[in-house]
């Protein structure tokens, strides 16, 4: 059994000391001064967290998937973030993908013993199909999880690009991934539970990786989402207000837009500015490898 104590995740907070003794409020007080901690821990990284987006882009523009692999916690949060993707920018539920040891029961209840098994990891990609084409990025908070680690060994025999996220300092014999985003949070409020700062950090990550990646696939346009997945009410009254503010029509002009489209935003906006057909509208964005903008700067006819 591999002795954690030196990990820095594993290690007692001097100000929590006390813990048992707090008042709600002060609990509450020394929980907020910590998740300050998570911020700038991601921040300090920043240019490798860039690194891991511009490894993302590659593969998704290769026609390759970004596989999160994660235990307990990590896991959870990978799964959490691979689920978003396609009803915020509309994207194939199999180009983000999230892995959890202990399979899908695990998102709801603790699978225990199932992030020991490196060989697990290694079947999982397997299953998977992992190439040369695909990111596979690990989530370990306090960096040791074998199941994890057996996926990216195996990623790495694929030739798959490689992150490896996680909150402690490099240990003895761990393994060299193409990139290593290593938010150093600190010990946590209650030890060794790195569902808190840690969680918060990596949660920071995820949405950092998939989002700028999106954006840079043209996902949206300014700021405005328009790419997503108009699957309810929510997100149909939002893709109504986004042609209105990209297009300055009013409600009712915007939501005959979208009908139109096929409840799609993009073509909708590029329907409005070139007054064109849907299948002209389609057929400059596909010039523009999805990009808003370069469509709208498109002649038509061209």
């Amino acid at each position: 059994m591999l002795d954690r104590s030196g990990l820095l995740t594993e290690q007692r907070l001097a100000d929590s000391m006390r813990l048992d003794q707090m008042s709600s409020r002060q609990i509450v007080d020394l929980m907020n001064q910590q998740d300050l901690q998570a911020v700038l821990a991601v921040q300090r990284i920043a240019e490798e967290i860039a690194q891991g987006v511009d490894l993302i882009v590659d593969r998704f523009r290769k026609g390759g998937r970004l596989i999160y692999v994660g235990a307990g916690s990590s896991g959870r949060l990978g799964v959490l973030d691979a689920s978003e993707c396609p009803p915020t920018f509309r994207s194939d539920p199999n180009q983000v993908i999230g892995v959890i040891a202990g399979g899908p029961q695990a998102m709801f209840q603790a699978q225990e013993g199932a992030e020991d098994r490196f060989e697990d990891g290694i079947d999982v990609m397997r299953r998977l199909k992992v190439s040369s084409c695909d990111v596979v990025c690990g989530i370990a908070a306090g960096g040791t999880t074998p199941f994890v680690h057996g996926a990216l060994a195996q990623a790495k025999f694929s030739e798959a690009a490689t992150i490896f996220i996680t909150c402690v300092e490099r240990f003895e014999q761990e393994p060299i991934y193409d990139l290593t985003l290593r938010a150093l949070t600190g010990p946590e409020v209650l030890t060794g539970s790195t569902r808190l700062k840690a969680g918060t950090a990596t949660k920071l990550i995820l949405n950092q990786l998939t989002t700028a990646s999106m954006v840079r696939l043209g996902k949206c346009y300014e700021n405005l989402m328009v790419d997503l997945k108009a699957s309810n009410q929510k997100l149909k009254d939002r893709a109504v207000r986004v042609i209105q503010m990209i297009c300055g029509t009013d409600r009712e002009t915007s939501t005959i837009l979208l009908e139109q489209a096929n409840g799609h935003v993009k073509p909708a906006v590029v329907m409005w500015k070139h007054g064109c057909s849907l299948t002209e509208a389609h057929r400059l964005l596909e010039q523009s490898q999805g990009s808003l903008r370069q469509a709208l700067e498109k002649e038509t006819g061209e």
